[in-house]
């Protein structure tokens, strides 16, 4: 029972929040039909400032962390990634109704990693005086990566195996990669992955707007020394532009509900609770790193965050040109309509939990 009210009672504190305020507040501006937006360059601008500095001060604490200390949550968060995705073939792309190439694109944005979210996350964290490694920021790419890759070379051998079971069905041969290696009329073979195929996912993730700006972020942190510029620019920054992320996510959270209906019921159900099944995944790696080392507390609520969220900035465009085929609809609709909205509104519990079984 006092888990339970200490639960019920740091939702209501965190409810209060100015991160969750101007969420909630972009939402009511959304349903009230306000004219009220923010161009696009401006937006982009934010974000990019946003994963600037979450990069710059993973970077700045790497340089004095221990090895063992990152690497364990470093290996966890990548085997959570991975771990989302496969759950999800398992029930979201196997639901009925609901395509596997659309199933697996909306299960590897919920497996790969919200910047905005582990943004409002750590404000949250540090507006109540929660301590956690620095070196957080770092762990995004492992979660974000394995995720995004694991779901869409998933779906590339989906795709070749139905269209392999397609020709043989018509009495048709195919081969991939040539020779009895491929693809033959026999079905029961696996499809063979185009040896550059891995290749240029990884090259079109790390390329992405959001992962180099983490990434560059995290390279001038521990190689160069940017402590000056990150306190007396990104730091003072950092609130008000996140309030700022915060309306514009709420509006269009609120707008994308509308997108719910032309897909099938099923991606409702999983936007509405696969954050919670994969934010208690990252909770116990979370507890586990814990043991193993010394976790913060802290860091196994953004570690329970990360898992949580949905990619709505690095995942749509990486989806977009892997999956050409993959209904937006369905994977950004479920992703920045009903997971994002509820990972955020979830931070709370993960507190809660921490406090509960591990203490601050």
């Amino acid at each position: 029972m006092d888990i339970i009210v200490t639960i019920a009672t740091t939702i209501f504190e965190q409810l209060q929040k100015p991160t969750l305020s101007f969420l909630i507040g972009g939402m009511l501006l959304a349903a009230l039909g306000s004219k009220f937006e923010v161009p696009e360059p401006v937006y982009k601008f934010i974000v990019i400032l946003l994963l600037l500095k979450v990069g710059l001060g993973a970077g700045i604490s790497v340089r004095e962390a221990d090895l063992i200390s990152l690497l364990v949550p470093a290996i966890g968060a990548a085997i959570v990634g991975i771990a989302i995705v496969v759950l999800g073939s398992y029930t979201l792309a196997r639901r009925k109704g609901v395509s596997q190439v659309d199933g697996l694109a909306t299960v590897g944005l919920f497996g790969a990693v919200s910047a905005s979210t582990l943004a409002a996350s750590m404000a949250m964290l540090d507006d109540s005086g929660i301590a956690y490694e620095g070196f957080i920021g770092a762990l995004y790419p492992f979660m974000d990566i394995a995720a995004l890759v694991t779901a869409i070379v998933m779906a590339k051998v989906a795709a070749a195996r139905k269209t392999a079971t397609s020709v043989s069905a018509q009495g048709g041969t195919m081969t991939m990669g040539g020779g009895a290696g491929g693809i033959g009329s026999n079905t029961g073979q696996d499809p063979v992955v185009e040896e550059g195929l891995i290749k240029g996912i990884l090259v079109d993730t790390f390329r992405s707007p959001a992962i180099s700006a983490l990434l560059i972020g995290l390279a001038i942190g521990i190689f160069a020394q940017p402590d000056s510029v990150y306190k007396s620019f990104y730091e003072p920054l950092f609130r008000g532009l996140l309030s700022i992320l915060m309306l514009i996510m709420g509006m269009e959270a609120y707008s994308r509900f509308a997108e719910l209906r032309k897909v099938a019921h099923a991606y409702i159900l999983y936007g509405i609770t696969a954050p919670i099944i994969h934010g208690l995944m990252g909770f116990g790696v979370g507890l586990i790193a814990h043991h193993l080392t010394g976790f913060s507390a802290g860091g196994i609520v953004l570690l329970s965050v990360m898992a949580a969220s949905s990619s709505d900035i690095s995942g749509p465009p990486t989806m977009r040109g892997a999956l050409p085929e993959a209904n937006p609809s369905a994977y950004v609709g479920t992703s920045t309509g009903l997971g994002t909205p509820i990972a955020i509104l979830s931070i709370p519990l993960f507190i809660a939990l921490a406090e509960a079984f591990v203490g601050w």
